[in-house]
């Protein structure tokens, strides 16, 4: 990282006159989020815009777009509104952490507190179980379950457990994931929500409360009374279905190059196991369904040289290239942000093939 940049990544940001959705490059300094456009697979040089964070107030998790579960909203000292979503729950954190440090770097007492706030623990006293169902049911601003499938199983009405700790957190029901994470289990103990599926089904097992709700985004929960199991009959199954009841093992943003006009777009990757794929998402969409994927298996992925433009490769991009190499004999070239990026997406890719 160059000197005073505290993170940089790919996010997806709202546009402010036409609200539609574009990944873009974002460096966190001191006291300043600037972002970049990408041109052919290359960050410009002159920033298309920046957020001055002195003022700044942040709102994570946000749940103002529903299809969008992994927002962080700024609001500046002049009232302006910012939306960018990250790829995963971590990065999204991650990414709020950062920059709510850097919001109080001239208060060493408050960021201080926010790293004792981020190992801390603390149950609201004298809360209501009742009053948190209650809301959760609301038809406007609780938990609306959708049908789910892990593995191969479609389950009806159903939510995540990373939405539903994202829930409690914005409602004020819990100050932290952890304490979100343990109520969750209170709620559970106590026959108001049932574990569905593979995933939540076996952390119940642990004797830990903490540790018997996941907060995770492939372990399935529902309200108690609510429970249905529907199991797809496998002649039912289409090949996508199949393709995406795999176990998430990795996502990110990347940029890919497209077959026919050759364009560089970021892209959101994401790696699945049993069975093993390679999927792509739009982020500019709100539809949560791949525009593109590919069977691991038979596959090769390689490094592509630093050093000049790569065969296969169009325009001037260089730098953190790697090559998949699918059964079939089509290409796929991709870029990630850095070498370390890099190695890692290849080391998890080559034990699927």
């Amino acid at each position: 990282m160059e000197d005073g940049v505290l993170k940089e990544g790919f996010l997806v940001k709202r546009g402010h006159i036409v609200h539609n959705w574009k990944a873009r490059w974002f460096i966190l300094r001191q006291n300043t989020l600037l972002y970049y456009k990408l041109e052919g697979g290359r960050r410009m040089t002159t920033p298309k815009g920046r957020i001055l964070l002195d003022g700044c107030t942040i709102t994570c998790p946000c749940l103002e777009y529903e299809n969008r579960p992994l927002l962080i909203k700024l609001k500046t000292r002049t009232s302006t509104e910012y939306f960018l979503e990250a790829c995963s729950r971590e990065e999204r954190d991650a990414w709020a952490f950062e920059i709510t440090g850097a919001i109080h770097a001239g208060q060493p007492g408050k960021v201080q507190q926010l790293h004792i706030l981020k190992n801390s623990f603390k149950l609201p006293p004298h809360i209501s179980l009742h009053r948190i169902v209650d809301k959760m049911h609301d038809s406007s601003s609780g938990i609306r379950p959708s049908p789910n499938m892990e593995q191969g199983s479609t389950y009806k009405k159903t939510f995540l457990g990373s939405s539903l700790v994202d829930w409690l957190i914005s409602n004020s029901f819990a100050a932290s994931r952890l304490e979100a994470v343990t109520l969750a289990s209170v709620l559970m103990e106590e026959n108001f929500l049932r574990p569905v599926g593979v995933r939540s089904m076996g952390a119940i097992r642990s004797g830990d409360l903490a540790e018997q709700f996941l907060d995770d985004s492939t372990a399935l929960y529902t309200f108690a009374e609510s429970y249905k199991k529907k199991i797809s009959p496998k002649e039912e199954i289409s090949l996508s279905t199949m393709e995406l009841s795999g176990t998430v093992i990795k996502q990110g943003y990347l940029a890919k190059q497209g077959h026919k006009i050759k364009n560089w777009k970021v892209r959101r990757f994401v790696l699945r196991k049993d069975p093993a794929f390679l999927h792509y998402y739009d982020p500019s969409k709100e539809e949560n369904r791949p525009v593109g994927g590919f069977s691991l298996r038979g596959s090769l992925v390689s490094a592509l040289e630093d050093n000049g433009v790569p065969t296969g490769v169009k325009g001037n991009v260089q730098g953190n290239l790697f090559k998949v190499i699918t059964k079939d004999d089509t290409h796929y070239y991709i870029q990630a942000s850095s070498k370390a990026e890099r190695a890692e997406w290849i080391e998890a890719i080559k034990k699927l093939t």
